[in-house]
């Protein structure tokens, strides 16, 4: 098979015929000739344009963060005068359309959720370089949120929890929606999922606020007056 178009346009082919192929059938399964098919281009162009099946790889994980992050940034144009719930609210929005939304390029969710739960030995330089940026600015959101004082392992965890219930609705879609029909994906859908896990998670933290000169950062009271159900904490 030969290629057709110029240089650029065969290594854009081979990012997107590869980005839909190891997320379908993982890193290992995948073969440089299945994507060189796809990609209509000659089995050697892998080789020209990135050296190597893992190089691919690598640029194939960095290609869809970055397309990812310039079509839902982290802070969605809030800036950083705004309150912490607003900024936590615009960073949770983001990451659900990140890993959920559906379009052109709907193999970057399901590639970033196969490489989590099937990581390859390129997930160490992709978590330093892509994700860590992104966790930290996530743990200044947190560390806002619960006060000057607050404990880093208290932040960590809390990150770790806000996280985790985002990834919860990537990695357990097949699942969830037969469980919960109501369970919708689209922009309103994912906005209201949004919104329940930064009500849940503020609740949560309201817990763990910080006193200082006897104001609380975070009203406990508050935050579970408003939230329905508060009568579990009877």
């Amino acid at each position: 098979m030969t290629d057709s178009g110029n240089g650029e346009d065969t290594r854009l082919r081979l990012l997107y015929a590869a980005g839909d192929i190891f997320s379908k059938k993982g890193y290992q399964a995948a073969t440089i000739r299945d994507i060189c098919r796809k990609a209509k281009a000659n089995v050697a162009a892998v080789h020209y344009h990135f050296g190597s099946k893992e190089r691919l790889y690598e640029a194939v994980l960095r290609h869809a963060h970055e397309d990812a992050l310039n079509r839902f940034p982290i802070d969605m144009g809030v800036d950083g005068t705004s309150t912490p719930r607003e900024r936590l609210s615009a960073y949770v929005r983001a990451l659900l359309l990140r890993m959920l939304s559906k379009g052109e390029n709907s193999w970057h969710g399901a590639l970033m959720a196969r490489e989590i739960t099937e990581p390859t030995p390129m997930l160490g330089r992709f978590v330093d370089r892509s994700i860590l940026p992104r966790v930290e600015k996530l743990r200044e959101i947190v560390h806002d949120i619960l006060g000057p004082g607050a404990d880093p392992g208290l932040v960590g965890l809390c990150v770790q929890s806000i996280v985790g219930q985002c990834r919860n609705y990537a990695v357990a879609r097949p699942i969830l929606v037969r469980l919960f029909p109501d369970l919708t994906y689209d922009e309103s859908g994912i906005t209201r999922l949004a919104e329940h896990i930064v009500r849940f998670s503020m609740a949560g933290m309201a817990h763990y606020h910080d006193r200082q000169d006897g104001e609380t950062v975070l009203d406990a009271d508050q935050a579970m007056t408003s939230c329905p159900g508060n009568h579990l904490r009877q």
